[in-house]
């Protein structure tokens, strides 16, 4: 027989719903206040520890992506498939980016290492198209 509490653990409660649901509904890739911010408009008894826990819960059951960066709060992405990701330097905008995972890579850097490869991050950084269009409407401005 299960106990009450690793049961309760497994089941899709209405919090982890809506979090999974949001993060499926944008292309961006909030960070958990910003998620907090949209779930607690239509749960306003959430707090933002239940939306991390199940955050991190949803992350270890393979059903969203979090991306890490130094210096900066995590990121999540609610396609959880392997893909690439655009970060552009000016604004902090994540976007994915859709080309073909190279598996290959894989294999080649476990060759270097004395361990196990299981996957790997390619992010690509920049300027995304907002900021460069900015920065053009800037320099035309100023040349006038």
């Amino acid at each position: 027989m299960k106990n009450k509490k690793s049961s309760k653990k497994q089941r899709m409660t209405t919090q982890r719903r809506l979090v999974l649901d949001y993060l499926h509904s944008v292309v961006s890739h909030p960070t958990a206040a910003e998620i907090f911010k949209e779930i607690k408009e239509k749960a306003p008894a959430t707090s933002f520890s239940t939306v991390y826990r199940n955050l991190e819960y949803l992350k270890n059951k393979n059903l969203i992506m979090e991306l890490s960066y130094a210096n900066a709060a995590n990121h999540y992405d609610g396609n959880p498939k392997p893909h690439y990701h655009f970060v552009c330097q000016k604004c902090g905008k994540i976007s994915d980016i859709n080309l073909p995972v190279l598996e290959e890579i894989n294999s080649l850097a476990q060759k270097q290492v004395n361990g196990a490869v299981q996957g790997h991050r390619l992010e690509f950084f920049g300027c995304c198209a907002s900021c460069k269009n900015k920065k053009l409407r800037r320099q035309t401005t100023t040349r006038r």
